[in-house]
């Protein structure tokens, strides 16, 4: 992908331009939109009635990035340019967030429209896609109703304009202060917006630069900052990658439509995928957090396979949790090694099916969702089988970690293979003594106390054999 330059205008439609042009109708405007410095100088620009007809979504929307990506990563790119390329996009457009669209579909019904979208001059929405889409099949239903024949807007410069032409960047930085407004609007759903997020960076627009536009940051001290943006990558970022490579291991890149639809998607996975960067990767990552776990690091591709799993399998029933859930009790789960032994049998299980379980009647390979449903029903049994063991493991904890079961795993750790006394820094050295003594210390500790243990069992025996 190209990186924004400040320099490169958005390229403009001449023939839908001119359309916009000689079809607009002026009306007032009091506000400044967030272009620019237009609210820090007051600019107010013209606000106008556009036919809907001659307004088009964009592609590069993020309220519906998710589909995009998915689309043009299996069918190829979307032309915007095309009435094709516009049904596929109100398709998204409709499917996504149905409650919200909904919503707005009666407001401006009865209340009509109290806001502007913002269009480039060829038509091209920036802000106010889901309002087009409203508008059109309001038009469809209630043929000739004037009220829904126009979108109230207002137009960027076009090439007739004293001023330059938006650039790329500019359009970006437009979409991003639109989609921080809280305005009782219906925000992106978490997985888009992360996707827009992502695109924005890929394209040349830092992460630091997108949220200084949230007046939520944009007021807080550098340390604030510095605090806020790594809890923000945590909550967009971070699980985005662990889709990425959970898509790698099925093969499939850029699918995110199987990973969940949108905020209404019964069979979404967003949240697992949180929950699983915050309460598992996250801890895989910290050496001292594995260590506390008892995770070895050649145990780590092991880990995210079994929950890649467990998440692809989404609901577990007979221990009656979802994906997200089990994975919030992950680190109980792997820290126990009788658990751990269990649940890395899942590991056996392949991510592919055979060719010939794919195909369909005509012969032909079926999508990526229906592959997800054939590998469940194929896998499904295993993987229920297999967790629900471990949460049995786990519920008698206390009936596994006998003395015997806790010394045997103290002395695992220190025959480890990564016990190399060579390894230990210089700085550290003095506190491996300390350690060493006190191992040293309860060790005697607990021989004396078996010691003493075993004479008393040996003379309880004598009594019972004496009678």
């Amino acid at each position: 992908m190209t990186n924004i330059s400040k320099n490169q205008p958005r390229p403009l439609i001449k023939e839908f331009a001119y359309d916009v042009l000689k079809s607009r109708i002026e009306i007032i405007n009091s506000e400044p939109i967030p272009f620019r410095d237009d609210k820090i100088v007051r600019k107010i620009r013209k606000a106008y009635k556009v036919p809907i007809e001659l307004l088009r979504f964009r592609k590069d929307n993020g309220r519906i990035a998710s589909d995009v990506i998915t689309w043009e990563n299996s069918k190829g790119p979307i032309n915007e340019f095309t009435d094709y390329g516009q049904s596929v996009l109100r398709n998204f457009l409709e499917m996504k967030d149905p409650g919200p669209t909904a919503e707005l579909t009666n407001t401006l019904v009865k209340e009509g429209q109290d806001e502007y979208a913002v269009i480039t001059a060829d038509g091209f929405l920036i802000n106010g896609n889901r309002r087009k889409m409203v508008l059109t099949n309001l038009l469809e239903k209630y043929k000739g109703d004037e009220k829904y024949k126009y979108l109230n807007v207002v137009i960027l410069p076009g090439e007739s304009d004293p001023e330059p032409l938006p650039t790329l960047l500019e359009i970006e930085q437009l979409e991003n202060r639109y989609q921080y407004r809280r305005t009782g609007k219906a925000e992106y759903y978490n997985f888009d917006k992360a996707l827009s997020i992502k695109r924005k960076v890929d394209m040349g627009m830092s992460l630091d630069e997108q949220l200084r536009d949230d007046p939520n940051y944009s007021e807080l001290s550098p340390a604030e900052f510095k605090k806020e943006r790594i809890a923000f990558e945590e909550d967009y970022i971070k699980p985005l990658e662990c889709i990425d490579k959970y898509l790698g291991y099925l093969g499939r890149p850029g699918h995110y439509n199987t990973v969940s639809e949108g905020r209404g998607d019964s069979e979404g996975r967003w949240q697992a995928f949180l929950d699983y960067y915050k309460q598992v990767y996250k801890k895989l990552l910290d050496e001292k957090q594995r260590i506390k776990l008892g995770i070895q690091e050649d145990e780590i591709g092991k880990i995210e396979n079994v929950a890649f799993k467990i998440i692809r399998k989404r609901e577990i029933n007979g221990v009656d949790k979802k994906a997200h859930q089990i994975m919030r009790d992950f680190p109980r789960l792997i820290s126990n090694p009788d658990v751990k032994k269990e649940l890395f049998l899942l590991t056996k299980i392949d991510f592919g099916l055979p060719k010939n379980e794919i195909l369909n009647e005509e012969g032909k390979e079926v999508d990526e969702k229906t592959k997800d449903t054939i590998w469940n029903n194929k896998n499904g049994k295993d993987i229920i089988w297999h967790v629900k063991k471990a949460y049995e493991i786990l519920d008698h904890k206390k009936e596994h970690d006998t003395p015997l079961s806790l010394l045997n795993a103290a002395l695992d750790k220190l025959n480890h293979s990564d016990m190399i006394v060579e390894n230990i820094e210089l700085a550290k050295l003095d506190e491996a003594m300390k350690l060493c003594k006190s191992i040293q210390l309860r060790g005697n500790e607990i021989e004396h106390l078996i010691f003493e243990a075993k004479k008393i069992k040996h003379k309880l025996g004598d009594k019972f054999k004496q009678r």
